[in-house]
């Protein structure tokens, strides 16, 4: 059974810092790229930041480019979003979730209909 196990979510003041990981199992974890997705309330989920499995390339949205770093440990069958310079427009309920393509990132990257696997989320609330 394919398992996405997301924590590290929590409170934080705007400016701040936290670290989201993701723990997979039940696949070969580095068959897949795997992405970070939220979903704010009242809004639609949106992509966040997707990785490859193996070669290193990352993508992430415009607006957490320079704040937002996503890694992945295929060692330990993990992935990680280090969120910084944290603002109250983060504050959402974040995902993990494989691609349905295989090691690479689709096309467009972000896409949520082009991943599946779905983790049960994590949230991070900053405020103001």
């Amino acid at each position: 059974e394919v398992q996405l196990q997301a924590s590290g979510g929590g409170l934080v003041q705007a400016g701040g810092s936290l670290r989201l990981s993701c723990v997979a199992s039940g696949f070969t974890f580095d068959d897949h790229a795997i992405a970070w997705f939220r979903q704010a309330p009242g809004e639609e989920r949106e992509g966040v930041s997707c990785a490859n499995a193996k070669n290193g390339y990352t993508y992430s949205m415009a607006s957490v480019k320079g704040r937002f770093t996503i890694s992945r440990d295929n060692a330990k069958s993990t992935v990680y979003l280090d969120m910084n310079a944290l603002i109250p427009e983060d504050t959402a309920v974040y995902y993990c979730a494989t691609s349905k393509f295989g090691p690479e990132c689709p096309a467009p990257a972000l896409a949520s209909k082009l991943y599946d696997s779905w983790g049960q989320g994590t949230q991070v609330t900053v405020s103001s």
